[in-house]
C-alpha cells in the first residue's frame, strides 16, 4: 500500500490556500511539500499538525492506494 496526498491538494484548492500558507500555519519544514507531491513518507506528527491547521480528519488529506497504481 502507498499513500496519496491528492486529497490534501484538492482541499487546499477548495480553501484557496497555498502550500506555503499551510506550511506556516501547520509549522512544518519546507522539505515536506515536495515529499507530499511525490507521495513520499511524512511523519504522523506532521499529518496531525496539518489536520489541526485545516480542522479536518486524516481521511480528508490522504488515502491509501494500491502500490501498483
Amino acid at each position: 500500500m502507498a499513500v496519496s496526498y491528492k486529497r490534501l491538494f484538492h482541499l487546499l484548492i477548495e480553501r484557496d490556500m497555498t502550500t506555503t500558507q499551510l506550511q506556516h500555519k501547520a509549522g512544518f519544514s519546507s522539505n515536506i511539500v515536495p515529499r507530499m507531491k511525490r507521495n513520499g513518507y511524512i511523519s504522523l506528527d506532521t499529518i496531525e499538525s496539518i489536520c489541526r491547521a485545516l480542522n479536518c480528519g486524516v481521511d480528508d488529506i490522504l488515502e491509501f492506494i494500491d502500490a501498483d497504481e
